[in-house]
């Protein structure tokens, strides 16, 4: 799972000396967790595997400030109280993961405890002093935003989550940060800021980011984000993310996403042609398991089974509920219906769909974008089959 790591062999020492804290952060800056937070959770998740003790830092200082790391544009500010209600969900999300049994196991944090506390001038006279604004402007996730523009609210970024790395080394022993690869500018900041300030050992260690053979950032469909919610994702939803992986991810993934044995792993990386469909199947199963337990993984395992049988009949499918007040009319535009559904993002994507004959209801092509439903089928037991693309199929309904 290592994509860069300082100091290797010293860290090797390191660790074979004694249990170990390590800690990755997470910033609540959206509802939920999603697949692009998993690799570090699952790598504290190894890590205390391997009988070490952990730290997850909930970002509720540094959420109000925004990391421009692969931003274009400055983030939307979000109310302390928003960050807060987040920071609660996101820790509940991470508890299926990692072992908060006792502290010498692994704890919570949240960075608001100290970083909103902080008062601005001692703050800058004791640590702004150690960084470079010359060294600071070569890292990655500052120079690509300073053709479009970087406010002095974001510059800080490197900084606070230097100083966390920093209060935890000082206050819990901490001398390991994990994180995506993308965060070493950062991390590195406050691995040097220990050995400089504490004159300790401090390490870092990065795992990949996964992109697919065209480029694309793991974690993205059509419709957005793959959230760890099943709310916002649906077991379903989030089987067949995995379900319909790229041939070259199968493999990768496995090792990243499971706890099967590297053995297991291997021979179901090596299956090819149309056998590679039983490895594809075993990931989607293993990760839904993982993330949602084994009850929704038998489920949605099933339900993937039911809809591409082919048997006659009408296969089961994840619902989408409607409540009677959103169409209270005799019918709605299908690209309403659609986007009101949240079965698409925008009122775009859903016309793009039928564009490319993408659109189907209850088996019917959606050929034109002004097509409008008849509320009375929402409203019957079966609902209506929305099939988008090839492999998509969701029930939409009227609640009650």
């Amino acid at each position: 799972m290592l994509a860069q790591v300082t100091h290797e062999e010293e860290l090797r020492e390191y660790l074979s000396s004694g249990v170990r804290t390590a800690y990755a952060g997470f910033d609540p800056t959206g509802d939920s967790l999603h697949v692009g937070h998993m690799l570090p959770v699952l790598a504290l998740r190894r890590w205390q595997q391997a009988g070490h003790r952990i730290i997850v830092l909930l970002g509720g200082g540094t959420a109000m400030v925004g990391d421009p790391t692969g931003k274009s544009e400055m983030r939307q500010m979000i109310s302390e109280e928003v960050i807060d209600q987040r920071a609660e969900h996101f820790k509940k999300q991470l508890a299926p993961f990692l072992d908060f049994s006792s502290p010498e196991k692994g704890i919570v944090v949240n960075n608001a405890d100290w970083l909103r506390e902080l008062m601005y001038l001692p703050f800058l006279r004791e640590i702004g002093s150690h960084f470079s604004v010359n060294r600071m402007l070569t890292a990655d996730s500052v120079k690509a935003r300073l053709e479009v523009g970087l406010s002095f609210l974001e510059f800080n970024y490197m900084i606070l989550q230097s100083y966390d790395f920093y209060h935890l080394n000082k206050h819990q022993d901490c001398a390991v940060q994990l994180g995506g690869d993308d965060q070493w500018s950062n991390m590195l900041g406050g691995m040097e800021l220990v050995r400089r300030k504490e004159r300790k050992q401090a390490f870092c260690a990065t795992v990949p980011l996964l992109v697919n053979s065209q480029g694309k950032k793991m974690g993205k469909t059509e419709n957005g984000a793959v959230w760890i919610d099943p709310k916002l994702t649906s077991p379903y939803d989030f089987y067949q993310y995995f379900r319909n992986l790229d041939d070259d991810m199968v493999e990768k993934c496995l090792y990243y996403f499971t706890d099967l044995p590297a053995a297991e792993v291997k021979r179901l990386g090596n299956l090819r042609d149309k056998e590679i469909n039983d490895a594809k199947i075993a990931l989607a199963y293993e990760t839904t398991k993982l993330v949602h337990g084994a009850e929704e993984a038998d489920k949605a395992k099933a339900m993937a089974a039911s809809l591409f049988s082919g048997d006659a009949g009408r296969p089961s499918a994840p619902e989408v509920l409607l409540k009677a007040s959103e169409v209270p009319g005799e019918s709605i535009n299908v690209v309403e219906l659609l986007t009101l559904s949240k079965l698409f993002p925008s009122k775009a994507e859903v016309r793009r769909m039928i564009e490319q004959g993408g659109l189907s209801l209850d088996g019917e092509k959606v050929e034109v974008h002004t097509f409008e439903v008849l509320t009375s089928r929402l409203r019957q037991a079966d609902g209506i089959m929305v099939k988008k693309g090839k492999k998509s199929y969701h029930v939409l309904k009227i609640q009650g």
